[in-house]
């Protein structure tokens, strides 16, 4: 599953930009390579050597790290017999060469860098290999002081050129007449002279070639044969002399054979290194502090494929919380957020640097598992809904305390209510394991459930919901919106669609069927909650309310929502927006408020939601709120005066209106002008 995951996270595409840096083919291969590391100790030192290589850059100098050309050839092939060739000669000449290089190079930078320094101590400076190799071997050719035998043999055929030469030009002044041209070739390594065709009997000779037109004939004169011979014949001795040097320094290279790799390996690990530092210095990448308990905490991070553009973002996750549902608008950052989570973890991991602030922290994973993007299959017949099933089935089969786990959408792909169930659970499960889990999603339950869970909390990327323009700010502690019906007004749709969208949302909301309690059963399971931190440890059972404090109060919540308060179904409220909202992360504080009224707009802190009184206050201090269309009953001390009655409505205002059905409103007029047998209103009790 890590490659999948690290595909989703553009952890392969990082790798990609960093290897580009990479001067050598081994260089390349590391990078290639790179995975995260497996111990905390390991990554630690891998991510030091990266700084100290990044330090280096930083004092402008350039690394001379030496070309891996041809090297790979020369070890594949040391042993087996073959005779290496002046230009495989030229190669080892200037790896060599650069080697010292190298090693004279890290020396000076002992002071600033030193263990990644203490690795060149380790290479061979193969003094006389190398100083062999500079004196047989010139300009890619066997030199003449190779050897005394070859030195011998090029100055026989120096001579017998110049031999020849002085025997051409005596040969072109006497046929000067009969030659095509005023000059002599070569053909078959043969001095010839351009003979028209008409002539070619009046020259004494071979003729070797002609023209392609036929009109000249090229022919070795007699006079030169005797000389030509003699030259083939120290040419071939020559070939013999240059393959005994080449054999000789052959042998020499055979011995060095293991130096030779241990140079070779060090060269690559250098590149690997400095790669890395290169692509850190390029996308202003920095050292941070990595540990191995699950703590996450970023201060200006950015994507490292985003560029200068990215916007800066703070996040925190493992300390007091596991586990943080991110919610916000499409296109508000949400998945950019997550995936930056997930990609600088891999990257410190695996001791690249980070583009983040040198204060932040960062954890050490045995696994990072994401399930991002919708994973449709044509191939394997799955739909968006199979495939994160099918993801979160091996995440759950994986996930521990050392477990990163990344999910982008939740409840998305099937029903929504069924989806937020399965999502809800599949939480509780992650965070029962231990697993540390960033999570986005739309949906308010889950909103709701993570703000009254331990271990939980919400964030909310912000969003200007004037400009419908993204500000890519994550806000810690508080849930975000969607802002759907604010963009589609931006964007010109109808506000008869608009307002048409409104009623058919409250209307799904309050349709939705008896085994969809979620909503109200989250708020009731809060204020459960609530209300028994208050108490300190009131008695377990009290006229038939659980004991909130047992360990097990969730299950029986999942199980039976056996947990006070219930949401009202079935009925409709009639007044579109009589309840508001207050501005995103605005909070009011929880003082105690005056006896509040039917009609009375109220905030609710722990849920950031407004409702409207509709019933006061009975006995036991629970005050019954519409909110979001549904009637909860919620304790007094969770509830903070919003906006009094009279600044809402019209002193004969028929409250009525907001909280009855029309249906139920047409039969308390019947039923008001006259008795009608069989007719009554009938309500859940709160």
């Amino acid at each position: 599953m890590k490659e999948t995951t690290w595909k989703r996270l553009d952890y392969d595409r990082v790798k990609q930009l960093a290897a580009d840096y990479a001067v050598s083919y081994l260089g390349k291969e590391r990078i290639e390579q790179l995975a995260p590391l497996a111990t905390l100790q390991s990554a630690r030192r891998a991510m030091d050597e990266t700084a100290e290589a990044l330090g280096v850059l930083k004092t402008g100098a350039s690394v001379p790290i030496p070309s891996l050309s041809g090297i790979e050839t020369v070890l594949q092939l040391t042993g087996t017999g073959y005779v290496f060739t002046e230009h495989d000669f030229a190669n080892i000449g200037l790896f060599l060469h650069g080697c010292n290089q190298l090693q004279a190079y890290m020396a000076a930078k002992r002071r600033i860098a030193p263990h990644i320094a203490a690795f060149a101590d380790s290479m061979y400076g193969l003094t006389q290999l190398k100083g062999e190799i500079e004196r047989c071997i010139r300009s890619g050719r066997v030199d003449d002081a190779a050897s005394r035998d070859l030195s011998k043999v090029r100055r026989k055929l120096a001579a017998n050129a110049e031999k020849i030469k002085t025997r051409m030009d005596s040969l072109m002044a006497k046929y000067r007449t009969l030659m095509q041209e005023q000059l002599y070739s070569v053909r078959s390594d043969r001095y010839v002279l351009p003979i028209k065709k008409e002539h070619r009997r009046l020259v004494s000779g071979s003729v070797l070639d002609e023209s392609a037109s036929g009109q000249t004939v090229y022919i070795e004169p007699s006079e030169l044969a005797h000389l030509q011979h003699e030259t083939a014949s120290l040419r071939a001795e020559e070939a013999r002399e240059e393959a005994k040097v080449l054999a000789m320094l052959t042998g020499l290279v055979e011995e060095a054979d293991y130096e030779l790799k241990v140079n070779v390996e060090t060269i690559g690990t250098y590149d690997f290194i400095f790669a890395k530092a290169k692509y850190a210095l390029a996308i202003n990448a920095r050292h941070v502090n990595l540990n191995d308990r699950g703590r996450i905490r970023l201060v200006g991070a950015t994507h490292p494929l985003l560029g200068a553009g990215g916007v800066p973002l703070d996040f925190e996750l493992g300390g007091r919380y596991d586990t943080l549902i991110v919610t916000g608008p499409n296109t508000g950052g949400k998945t950019i957020a997550l995936k930056t989570v997930g990609l600088l973890t891999l990257m410190a991991n695996s001791g690249l640097l980070v583009p983040a602030g040198e204060e932040s922290d960062l954890s050490l994973f045995a696994t990072v598992a994401a399930d991002i993007g919708d994973g449709q299959s044509i191939e394997q017949s799955l739909s968006t809904f199979s495939a994160h099933i099918r993801n979160m089935v091996d995440i759950l089969q994986a996930a521990d305390r050392s477990t990163l786990v990344l999910l982008d959408e939740m409840a998305s792909g099937t029903d929504p209510g069924e989806g937020v169930g399965l999502s809800i659970a599949i939480l509780e499960q992650l965070h029962a394991l231990g697993a540390k889990v960033v999570a986005t999603t739309h949906f308010n339950e889950i909103k709701h459930f993570a703000a009254r869970t331990r271990g939980f909390e919400n964030a909310r990327m912000e969003f200007d919901a004037e400009t419908l323009q993204p500000l890519y700010r994550l806000r810690i502690g508080e849930a975000g919106q969607s802002y759907a019906f604010q963009i589609a007004t931006k964007l010109g749709l109808s506000p008869a669609i608009i307002s048409r969208s409104q009623e058919l949302t409250a209307g799904l909301a309050r349709e939705s069927g008896p085994d969809d309690k979620w909503f109200g059963a989250l708020v009731s399971y809060a204020e459960a909650s609530e209300s028994s931190e208050a108490d300190s440890g009131a008695a377990a059972e009290s006229e038939g309310e659980p004991a909130w404090e047992r360990e097990d109060a969730r299950d029986e919540f999942t199980e039976t929502n056996k947990l006070g308060a219930r949401p009202v179904r079935g009925e409709e409220s009639g007044r579109e927006g009589a309840t508001k909202k207050p501005e995103p992360g605005t909070r009011k504080p929880e003082v105690p408020v005056r006896g509040l009224e039917v009609g009375d707009s109220v905030f609710i802190s722990y849920l950031n939601q407004t409702g409207i009184v509709y019933a006061t206050e009975d006995k036991r201090g629970m005050v019954g709120v519409m909110i979001q269309k549904q009637k909860c009953q919620i304790n007094k001390k969770r509830l903070a005066l919003h906006i009094p009655k009279k600044d809402l409505y019209p002193d004969d205002y028929d409250l009525d209106i907001v909280f009855e059905t029309k249906q139920n409103r047409k039969l308390k007029k019947l039923m008001s002008r006259k008795h009608v047998e069989g007719i009554s209103i009938i309500r859940e009790p709160d």
